[in-house]
């Protein structure tokens, strides 16, 4: 079952907000037919100055961070009004970045049962760690999910 059918069938929602994705979470997701039912929106806080001001981060917080992550997928959440919020933040390379090496993903999850962070070591490219972080967010995404059952907000 795809993540959109999965949202879909349990009357979800989501949103995201994407560091070095840039939204390419969010435009894969969309590329889904169904998606307009389920994704709401998203923030793209590219800039560190923006995951403070949008995303509701705590001013000053390591920009590469599990706690980090977090904060952003309750703000995509709480901002897009969505029952599930996302988030990406890392390091896509090609240098490491404030002692972060190239690859360290982090990712955060808000969703009607609480919140999670995974964090992923990856390894290639700028283009393909970044798609390697968004095919881990969607099937994270899917399985918890599944695993919640939960209904709404």
């Amino acid at each position: 079952m795809s993540l959109v059918d999965a949202l879909r069938r349990r009357g979800l929602t989501v949103a995201f907000c994407e560091s070095l994705t840039a939204g390419l979470a969010a435009a894969t997701l969309a590329d889904t037919p169904g998606a307009s039912a389920v994704l709401r929106g998203g923030l793209i806080t590219y800039a560190t100055d923006l995951k403070y001001s949008l995303a509701g981060v705590p001013e000053g917080a390591d920009p590469v961070d599990g706690d980090t992550a977090v904060a952003m997928a309750r703000g995509a959440r709480e901002r897009c009004g969505a029952d599930w919020g996302v988030a990406l933040t890392g390091v896509a390379g090609p240098d490491p970045q404030d002692g972060h090496a190239v690859g360290e993903v982090w990712l955060g999850f808000a969703g009607p049962g609480g919140v999670d962070k995974q964090r992923l070591q990856l390894s290639g490219d700028r283009r393909e760690i970044r798609e390697q972080a968004v095919n881990a967010a969607l099937d994270g995404l899917r399985a918890r999910v599944e695993q919640n059952d939960g209904v709404g907000r």
